[in-house]
């Protein structure tokens, strides 16, 4: 698996976002847009915790075998490719969630003066940074699960 590169979850946020404000925009001309959840943005912090907290413990369990101290608990190969492909998928997630967000919060600064609106954008807001947050931590738990190249392996020279 190829680690994930920021330039993709960059080009899916700016792409998710342009469609949700095209959306928003269509369906604020045929009625009232959805509303925004209040739980979005606590559930994607609560994601992002989860995928620090893995990358830290990985990390330091990785460290103490590197340093081959008694004390190392070995980590199981099945455990860092499930957080890896958690940390994929996250990473995905979040910038979509991004996108979509931050395309619904750029249509609703037009109508901040509405109360009702203006709470939609703050929450759109939080899910944003809820959202970048959740990036930043899978993008650092994939990079503590990288496995260094082999020096002596014919294949990675070539």
């Amino acid at each position: 698996m190829k680690p994930t590169r920021p330039l993709v979850l960059l080009a899916l946020a700016l792409a998710a976002g342009g469609v949700a404000y095209a959306g928003i925009d269509l369906w604020d001309s045929r009625g009232t847009p959805p509303g925004v959840p209040v739980l979005a943005p606590i559930v994607l912090l609560c994601l992002a915790a989860i995928a620090l907290a893995t990358a830290l413990s990985l990390r330091s369990r990785l460290k103490a075998q590197r340093e081959r101290r008694v004390d190392a608990r070995p980590v199981d190969p099945l455990t860092a490719a499930r957080a890896v492909v958690f940390a994929k998928a996250s990473s995905l997630v979040g910038a979509l969630v991004v996108g979509l967000y931050g395309g619904y919060a750029l249509y609703l600064t037009g109508f901040l003066e509405v109360s009702e609106r203006s709470e939609q954008a703050r929450r759109c807001a939080f899910a944003v940074g809820a959202g970048v947050l959740l990036v930043a931590a899978s993008l650092y738990l994939e990079r503590i699960l990288r496995v260094p190249e082999d020096p002596d392996d014919p294949a990675a020279k070539a």
